[in-house]
């Protein structure tokens, strides 16, 4: 079993809260284990009995009656109600399968899981978590139903830290498996390559695309498809709706509109299989509308939409970065910062505006520093923001951390990953 210790902490930290519990996540990330698992072990540890844990997984037969949620919500009633001096935990798991009825017991009006829920809700002595998606009902639509009565717990793949505490070994090595497979937490279990690179092409056909295509009802699963080569191709390079209709207008030989393209977008959004990053103008403070970045949420899935062929690591370490910042919690950003030469205005970029409160630290992702070049360009946009938050440089090529004459902070990606070196 992969530890899960950022997200059972949080599970831990807002029981009793007086809120549904909503975890969210991109399909097989691990959030069912999260709760029907680690958590339940962590309840079993605190003496909580067995019996003050009632768990519901709608998509297995025996459970298929509570799909009902009236009848969800009497069962519950039934033992809750009973013992109200003992605390009770409810497990709701693939909540998307329960239907909606008609209360005939109150004048036949319509209801839904989410009104039982949030009756349930109600009791002072039960608890309520739920988990589940599919391309009917994604985990960002269960979280969006509460309206403000939830608290929302994301679930990520892997980190390099769970991976790695999983399968341990040399760190360099597994810090390349990791950038080439992902952390979908199925991979780790999984020993021939040829294994995983199948696991996870079908993974992607199989379920995420077919998902999109059926919960968006989308006539165009090719337009979809070249949009997801073109975003898993430009990782970590700017551009918008216009930009990849044009590209694919050229590529296809017919005309691909840039309205239907920022709605594709939306949906792969939707399913957390892409995240996108906007730009953020430090000095002017305000956002840009376009172009934006955009990230695969897991790289295995990003490699295998390429069939394993475009492995561009400085890319792919700018993805690891991202994915890492937002696991975390921090809001993150694409800087710019303008510099003025002579008669010219010239916009340069900073990888990652990084804020945590009143905090924020900007970060440039850099594969290699082995040229002076490279150096002055990826440490000119640092030096151009004019304020005093700290600055830091990601970087491969280095053995150890260290500040520069700049004050600038130099990372290894390693130490970073693993929790070794505090940005902040």
């Amino acid at each position: 079993m992969i530890k899960r210790d950022y997200y059972l902490n949080r599970l831990i930290h807002n029981m009793w809260n007086g809120e549904i519990k909503v975890i969210t996540g991109i399909r097989r990330c691990g959030k069912s284990v999260l709760l029907f698992d680690l958590f339940y072990e962590y309840l079993l540890s605190q003496d909580i009995k067995e019996e003050q844990i009632i768990r519901l997984e709608l998509d297995q037969r025996k459970y298929y009656k509570y799909r009902n949620p009236i009848t969800l919500c009497d069962y519950v009633d039934s033992i809750v109600n009973s013992k109200k001096k003992q605390k009770f935990y409810l497990f709701v798991d693939e909540v998307q399968f329960t239907i909606k009825v008609k209360d005939e017991e109150n004048g036949g009006i319509e209801v839904t899981i989410y009104d039982m829920l949030n009756e349930l809700k109600a009791y002072k002595n039960l608890d309520v978590y739920v988990t589940g998606s599919n391309s009917k009902m994604l985990s960002k639509d269960i979280a969006t139903e509460f309206r403000g009565r939830a608290t929302q717990i994301h679930v990520y793949p892997l980190s390099f830290d769970e991976f790695y505490s999983h399968i341990g070994g040399e760190k360099r090595n597994a810090l390349e498996q990791y950038m080439l497979y992902g952390g979908m937490p199925r991979i780790v279990a999984l020993t021939d390559e040829k294994e995983k690179k199948t696991y996870l092409s079908n993974l992607y056909e199989e379920l995420y695309v077919k998902d999109i295509v059926e919960r968006n009802k989308l006539e165009r699963e090719d337009i979809l498809n070249a949009i997801l080569d073109f975003i898993a191709s430009q990782i970590g390079s700017l551009t918008n709706p216009t930009n990849i209709a044009n590209a694919l207008t050229s590529m296809r030989h017919e005309p691909i509109n840039n309205t239907l393209v920022s709605a594709y977008l939306t949906h792969t959004m939707d399913s957390f299989l892409i995240e996108r990053a906007k730009r953020y103008d430090v000095k002017g403070k305000t956002y840009f509308n376009y172009p934006n970045k955009y990230y695969y949420t897991d790289l295995g899935l990003r490699n295998a939409r390429l069939n394993f062929r475009q492995y561009d690591p400085g890319r792919i370490m700018e993805n690891v970065i991202y994915n890492e910042l937002v696991k975390r919690g921090y809001s993150v950003d694409v800087g710019v910062v303008t510099e003025r030469k002579k008669d010219k205005r010239i916009q340069r970029e900073i990888d990652f505006v990084v804020n945590d409160g009143d905090r924020r630290i900007y970060i440039q992702s850099a594969y290699q520093m082995d040229t002076e070049l490279k150096e002055n360009t990826e440490l000119q946009s640092l030096k151009l923001t004019g304020d005093f938050f700290k600055k830091a440089v990601i970087r491969m090529d280095i053995p150890h951390n260290f500040y520069d004459d700049n004050g600038f902070f130099h990372c290894n990606l390693i130490d970073f990953l693993l929790g070794d070196a505090e940005l902040f």
